[in-house]
């Protein structure tokens, strides 16, 4: 038994921000991908995945009676594929940002869910925002709390544009020049960084009156500019707004950092040859970058690794 593929994706603007209803846009990463299996394979990550998957099915089994009006699985079923070892097949790096749980709650939701909506069907603003209540409610056993974004773009594996928390679309987004020199790309932080206590660290900063000022003036108004930047694919005011964001960032979101990516983070606003910002939560994992000119940002970060994801 193997279930169909589910994509990673990229949050390309709206980290943070979207708890307090800022623009986003979330784009599918078809690089990597995961499945359900029942092959008996008795390798240590198929057994720790079983594992985590037992335990999700409890969580799950709650969430069946507490909210029936939302989701209702076939937990019978469900509980029987696991005991019997099902496991999640990924390649999707874990607290690397790019929705490695996302890809399996969507997972589950397909092959289990009863009365579900599909990807085939008219996907109305109410149904997206359905789909998004059911996936953040499920995604919560991960995370503590999750907006259910990266789960949706997982299954619907289409770029989703957020305009606000009630409001929210399937996007068209320019099509991609291949031979364009201007990119969006990965960064590996050579670490993970998990969610739960990056989310916590960012509630407790907004018990600040500066800090919430700050958000509001400056991180959600140049994450709200870059969105509509990006998606009408003006690309000049596109980078300037970026400047500005990955600055603010910089400024304010330090510890969501890693320490040795600082230098290098002021490096880029400084040269202008590439801007990076937070992908995912932060704290670890990967860092998103833009650049107008790649060969200058790869020159310019020729220790790392850049895995391009979008080419201007």
């Amino acid at each position: 038994m193997k279930g169909p593929l589910f994509y990673s994706k990229i949050l390309l603007f709206g980290e943070y921000g979207i708890i307090k209803d800022s623009k986003g846009l979330s784009i599918p990463y078809n690089f990597f991908k995961g499945a359900l299996k029942n092959d008996d394979n008795s390798s240590e990550e198929a057994k720790t995945s079983n594992q985590s998957l037992l335990d999700f099915v409890s969580y799950l089994e709650t969430l069946s009676k507490e909210k029936r009006d939302l989701v209702v699985f076939e937990l019978s079923t469900l509980r029987k594929d696991v005991e019997a070892g099902m496991y999640f097949d990924s390649s999707i790096p874990q607290g690397y940002g790019v929705g490695s749980s996302g890809a399996l709650v969507a997972a589950i939701y397909d092959k289990y869910a009863q009365d579900k909506i599909t990807v085939l069907e008219n996907l109305t603003r109410d149904k997206l925002l359905k789909l998004k209540s059911i996936f953040g409610a499920m995604e919560s056993f991960f995370h503590g709390n999750s907006s259910g974004l990266d789960p949706l773009n997982s299954y619907l594996s289409l770029p989703i544009l957020i305009n606000s928390k009630d409001n929210i679309e399937s996007a068209n987004i320019p099509s991609q020049n291949v031979e364009g020199k201007g990119a969006v790309f990965l960064l590996d932080s050579g670490s993970t960084g998990e969610t739960a206590p990056m989310v916590q660290l960012f509630m407790e900063k907004m018990k600040q009156e500066g800090f919430r000022s700050m958000l509001k003036n400056q991180f959600i108004k140049h994450t709200d500019a870059c969105v509509e930047d990006f998606v009408n694919g003006n690309v000049k005011s596109l980078f300037g707004n970026l400047k500005q964001l990955s600055n603010v960032v910089l400024d304010n979101f330090k510890p969501m950092i890693p320490a040795k990516f600082h230098q290098l983070w002021k490096q880029g606003i400084e040269s202008n040859d590439y801007y990076l910002k937070l992908c995912g939560s932060g704290g670890g994992g990967y860092i998103l970058g833009f650049t107008q000119d790649i060969d200058k940002a790869r020159s310019a970060l020729k220790d790392y690794q850049l895995e391009v994801v979008y080419n201007f």
